[in-house]
This record gives structure tokens, sequence and C-alpha cells, in this order.
């Protein structure tokens, strides 16, 4: 059963090294079946897919069909279609709050410079399948996808022992916008979406949770595509004071360990009292549980409940273990909320447990793991976008700039890059950069701040023209396509403390902002 240690105990290093011993092994596997899949390309996938224990597919079946997915829908439950169209509607509107768009501001002397914000053209989803459902991990990995923008959004999961779908899977992907499906997984499945096979054009960026043998397969093709993260086995820690309830704690340690042999369930506490009541709950809840076995076995091996002296140095343990899922059952956790830096998602209070996160809230629950949540974050609209930078310089600005420039390109000792400029400075027919035809047009003049919306060659079909120098960026119309990035930051509980009463809280740089507000 689960183990009491106190912080110094070296078992907590084991939690950060949940790895199969075999590691070295399955990425040579990976490595081959990547190089089967460039090589023979569908045919690749079919025996694949018997091999491990899925059907004998032509590659013709690979594709699933409307019909198919039509048919899913009229099979699936009434409330259980409800529920996910309530909770798709949830991810949607919490992501839609994500969004950025491009931008452009004006300097002095004719300058101009910008970011745009697009969509990817086309990305791949991969979902957990075969006899298991996971019509949750399709609404938040498409969701975010379709509220970016992505026009291509290609599903891969494996068949079950009949070559069938879940249906709840598909009916999912039918409310998320998924465009294409192929019954297909493992690491074949990411090596088709990495490098296109003949039914399987490839994508430019492949999502979604899977066993290790998916994991190392998006690492190894990272670099050819783009990869969200390398999602390791499910963790939760749960951070409490002798205000919580011992049956609510173990209920939540259970609800993850319960994933795999190799998740993770951890409890800090200062109390040693709710160490020993949760220990014992455990043992009760665990002997209720169909999955009891995975349950016992994670508990077993990656799960303890650590005895704190006080409870900040519970959350400075925390932020070393950097988890997954972070509960904060204390009183007050608003009031705490400020102490957490490394963590993929945060929840509050005795009633909000992390299956809440799994599937109604909103956010989403592709989340960092391993202690990656010091570096990473949650899946979400922006792993879907991507920027470049816009620059513009009239013959008045490079005019200004250029010798710093030249001398920059001298200590490098680059003069190709200092030339381009140099040429620019003397100008056609031996004259000047501002002494050009086009040097004064449109432009405000060297120190002079006013409108450039007279620049019509330069603005894109539907572009509301440049702002004002000094003007904020982001009242101005963004480009087609893109939306503007407006957030509403709505009043905090009231609970007692007196930084809630005041909107603010501790630890963290924010404010209160009203509906006109912009960041």
């Amino acid at each position: 059963m689960i183990r009491i240690i106190r912080p110094a105990d070296p078992f907590l290093s084991r939690l950060l090294a949940r790895e199969p011993a075999n590691l070295d092994e399955i990425k040579a596997a990976v490595a081959d079946i990547i190089k089967r899949v460039r090589q023979d390309g569908d045919r690749a996938l079919c025996d694949y897919t018997e091999k491990f224990g899925g059907p004998a597919l032509e590659p013709g079946e690979l594709k699933v069909t409307d019909d198919e997915i039509e048919s899913a829908l009229t099979s699936v439950d009434g409330g259980c279609l409800a529920a996910l169209e309530k909770a798709a509607n949830n991810i949607s509107g919490y992501h839609q709050k994500q969004l950025f768009g491009s931008w452009f501001e004006p300097g002095e002397n004719g300058k101009i410079l910008g970011q745009l914000v697009r969509p990817l053209a086309r990305v791949g989803i991969y979902v957990p399948g075969g006899t298991a459902s996971y019509p949750s991990s399709v609404l938040m990995n498409a969701l975010p996808a379709r509220v970016a923008g992505v026009p291509e959004i290609v599903m891969t999961t494996p068949p079950g022992p009949d070559g069938r779908l879940n249906p709840y899977t598909l009916a999912a992907a039918r409310l998320a916008g998924v465009t294409e499906i192929y019954r297909v997984g493992g690491a074949q499945a990411v090596a088709a979406l990495a490098y296109g096979t003949e039914t399987i054009r490839p994508v430019d960026k492949i999502t979604g949770p899977g066993n290790i043998y998916v994991t190392m397969a998006k690492q190894q093709v990272y670099g050819k595509v783009d990869i969200d993260m390398l999602a390791g086995p499910s963790e939760i820690l749960v951070i409490a004071d002798d205000s919580a309830e011992p049956a609510f704690v173990a209920a939540d340690l259970l609800s993850q360990a319960e994933h795999d042999a190799l998740a993770s369930a951890v409890l800090i506490t200062p109390h040693q009292p709710l160490a020993l009541e949760v220990q014992r709950e455990l043992k009760t809840q665990l002997a209720r549980l169909p999955r009891q076995d995975l349950a016992r076995a994670s508990l077993e091996e990656y799960g303890a409940v650590i005895v704190t002296d006080n409870l900040e140095q519970a959350f400075d343990l925390a932020n070393e273990l950097a988890p997954e899922h972070l509960e904060l059952m204390v009183r007050e956790p608003f009031h705490w909320l400020g102490r957490v830096c490394n963590a993929g998602a945060v929840f509050l209070g005795p009633y909000t447990p992390e299956p809440v996160g799994d599937y109604m809230a909103g956010p989403n629950h592709v989340l960092p793991t391993g202690g990656t949540a010091r570096f990473y974050s949650p899946l979400g609209v922006q792993t879907f976008l991507k920027r470049t930078s816009v620059v513009y310089y009239s013959p008045a600005a490079l005019e200004k700039d250029g010798p710093e420039i030249i001398r920059l390109a001298g200590v490098e000792g680059l003069d190709a890059h200092a030339c381009s400029v140099k040429v620019r400075l003397a100008g056609p027919g031996g004259k000047t950069a501002a002494q050009a035809p086009e040097a004064n047009e449109n432009y405000p003049a060297p120190g002079e701040k006013k409108s450039i919306n007279g620049c019509a060659r330069m603005k894109p079909q539907g572009f509301n023209g440049f702002p004002e120098a000094g003007e904020n960026r982001l009242d101005v119309d963004p480009l087609p396509g893109m939306t503007p990035y407006k957030r509403s930051f709505g009043s905090l509980p009231g609970k007692s403390a007196s930084d809630l009463r005041s909107g603010t809280l501790p630890g963290i740089n924010n404010r209160n902002r009203g509906d006109n507000d912009h960041d």
C-alpha cells in the first residue's frame, strides 16, 4: 500500500524517473517501424495493425467513411452525446480566450513592425483506442485546433479486433470538426502522419497522448514535423491541510492511479493524522475499483504520502516535482495559488476534483508530465498557431538606422551584410535613400508622427489601415481570418482573505481586467 515518508526520503527521485527498463529496445523497435512505414506506406500500416493484435485490413479500409461516422452518431447514448456537446462548448469557449491576432505598429520615419499569426495548415491528432474509448481526448486535441483556424484536422486511432472504431470516439470527432479519420494506431500511425503514405497525407504537427511506443515515435519524427510534447504516465499531487476530507483525497489519488502501473499519486500534507486517515481510506476505496490491480501497483511503486513541517515546505516540494495535476485542498486555496510555480493544471478547493478538468470544465487535459511542467505548458490554441515577424523600412528609416547596422555588421565581419545596406544608402543615381522619389510619399517625415493609413499599396485585402505611432496595436482590426486579442477577467470568488476581496492574488502579477482592457 501507499507509503508515508518525509521530504528527505530518496524515494522522491523515483517519481521523476518513471520509464520502462527496456527503453532502448523500445526506441530501436520504433525506429524500425518508422523506417518500414516510410518504405512500404499503407502496406506497412496494415501489416503492423495485424501484427500487434488488430484486424487484417487492406489499404482501402484505412480511411473511415462518412457513413460509419453517421452510423456512430445514431448508436451512441443520447445522454452521453449531450454531455459531449456540453463539454465541447466549454472547451471551445475556454480556448477562444487564448486567441491572439496579428498586429502592426508604426514608428517614426515610416518604419513598420508587426507580427503575422497564422494557423497551421494540417495537423494530426492521435487518440488511443482499440478496446478503449477516449472521446474526451478527441475533444481536447481537435477543438483547440479548430478554434485556432486549422483547416485540416486528421485523426488516427487504433481499431478494435473487428476493425471498427468506438462510436463515442467517432461521435466526438464529428462534434469537434475532425476532417479525416484513419483506423491505425501505434508508432506506425505517428510515422504515417509525419511522412505520409499512399492514403494519408503528411501533417505539420502531431498532438495527443499514447503509450510509450507512440511517445517515442513522436520523439523520433520531431524535426520532420512539430509535436505537442512527450507525455509520460499520468500523475497527481494533492496538497492538503487539516481541513481536507480524507475520502476526497483518497478518491482523487485513485483517479490517476487507475490509469497505469507507472502512474504517480502523491499527497503532501503537514498534518500527520490526515496522512494516516488517507492511507486507511485508500485501502477501503481500492477494494471497490474494477481496475484495482493497476491502481494498487501504481500506489505501491509510485505513490507516497509526504509529511512536511508546514504548508510552505509542501509548496516548495510540489514546485520541485512539477506535477501534471495539482490539487489544493487547503483553506483559502486562492491565497496559496501564488505559491504555485510549476504545474500542468491546478484544481482549487474540495469540490474541484481532477476529473472535472479531464471532461467538462474547459481547460485542456493534455498536460506536461514527468516534471516537464517546469518548461512546458498545456496543449492549447497556441499549439496550433505560428508567428511570422514583419519588418518594413521606408527610405528615411533606413537612412536613420543604416549607419548603426553597418557598424554592427562590421564588428561581426559580415561585409556583405553591411554592403546590402550601403548600396541602398547610396541610392539610385547617386542619391541618398532619403532623397529617393518615394522617400516621403505616404510616410511620416523624420521625427513626425502622423497617420500612415495612406499606405494603400501595403494594405492586405480586408485590412482597415495601420494605427498611429504609439496607438494601442490591439485596437486595430486584425488581418483577414485573425481574431482580435481581447480577454475578460471576472471577479475572483469572495473568500474571507482581503487579497481576494481586492481581486488580486499574492505572488501573481495580475489585475482584474475588464472587457475593454488589453494586455
